[in-house]
């Protein structure tokens, strides 16, 4: 899966690092993001790079985390716009590419790294300002954490759980492709958790929900940070439970249909989804604990 950066480490816990001539500088507009491509292998401006064209940036970079000893930073607010109106001029061997082209881009590491920015990129760009007062927003220099220095107003980063689930009945498996989106590749049923319910429980609903089934049997398979929408994934494999009549949600999906292992499509390595279709074509599901 996309965070599977091989013997290289994430380092995400937040402190007031000071950069270096060679720590990365992620820059995002909306969902593009800047890099130099080579085929399908990227790489990032540096802090050095940056500041000697920019000197107005130095000292303004907020630190983001490190994979092993490579450090990533981001210029936010009014830096962020200076660096984001002006940085092609400087750099035209640099473009701005989908954020979707991280899915199969490498390094790995590189890769995860340009996904994981873009999420606190967004959160940060969001809160420029206190919600309750409207003041503007101050970094806490303990944590990854933003104040209001005038009503005491806290945010930290968004991160919203929910969950994938496979529901399955002996050699068949629920496939879904969403509506009304780009993504038209088969999926499994997901939906987020709502406010007062267990995980267990947004499993149960969301399948009643989005193909009128009920499950039985919920057993937790592992969960994955999807940065792309600021979630954090939960796998769950489910049994039918009675009737397998399929009761289409068509404001979510345009298609539901059992499928037999054989007809489950190639798994692509990157996401949670892809994976657990992978472990039901393979037969494995029965290994995972109840």
């Amino acid at each position: 899966m996309i965070q599977d950066i091989g013997k290289n480490r994430y380092h995400n816990e937040y402190f007031e690092a000071q950069p270096q001539n060679d720590s990365r500088v992620l820059c995002y507009r909306g969902r593009e993001i800047l890099v130099r491509c080579e085929g399908e292998t990227i790489s990032y401006l540096t802090y050095g790079e940056v500041t000697e064209c920019f000197p107005q940036l130095e000292g303004h970079a907020t630190y983001l985390f490190s994979i092993d000893t490579v450090q990533y930073f981001l210029f936010r607010g009014q830096y962020g716009d200076i660096l984001l109106q002006n940085v092609l001029q400087e750099f035209p061997e640099f473009g701005w590419e989908k954020i979707d082209l991280m899915r199969a881009a490498c390094p790995q590491d590189a890769a995860f790294a340009g996904v994981t920015g873009m999420q606190l990129s967004g959160w940060y760009e969001a809160r420029r300002f206190c919600a309750h007062c409207g003041h503007e927003l101050v970094h806490s220099r303990q944590e990854r954490m933003l104040y209001c220095d005038v009503c005491g107003q806290r945010e930290y980063p968004k991160i919203s759980p929910a969950v994938i689930v496979a529901v399955t009945d002996q050699d068949r498996i629920v496939l879904t492709k969403y509506a009304g989106r780009s993504f038209t590749r088969y999926a499994l049923i997901a939906g987020f958790a709502e406010i007062g319910e267990t995980i267990e429980e947004t499993v149960a609903r969301e399948v009643m929900e989005e193909v009128g089934l009920k499950v039985k049997n919920i057993r937790y398979y592992k969960s994955q940070p999807w940065s792309f929408s600021d979630t954090l994934l939960m796998g769950f494999f489910a049994e039918l439970d009675g009737d397998d009549r399929i009761r289409l949600d068509e404001n979510e999906l345009s298609v539901a249909k059992w499928c037999t292992r054989e007809e489950v499509p190639a798994d692509d390595g990157v996401s949670l989804t892809r994976e657990m279709m992978r472990v039901f074509k393979e037969g494995r599901e029965h290994c995972i604990p109840g």
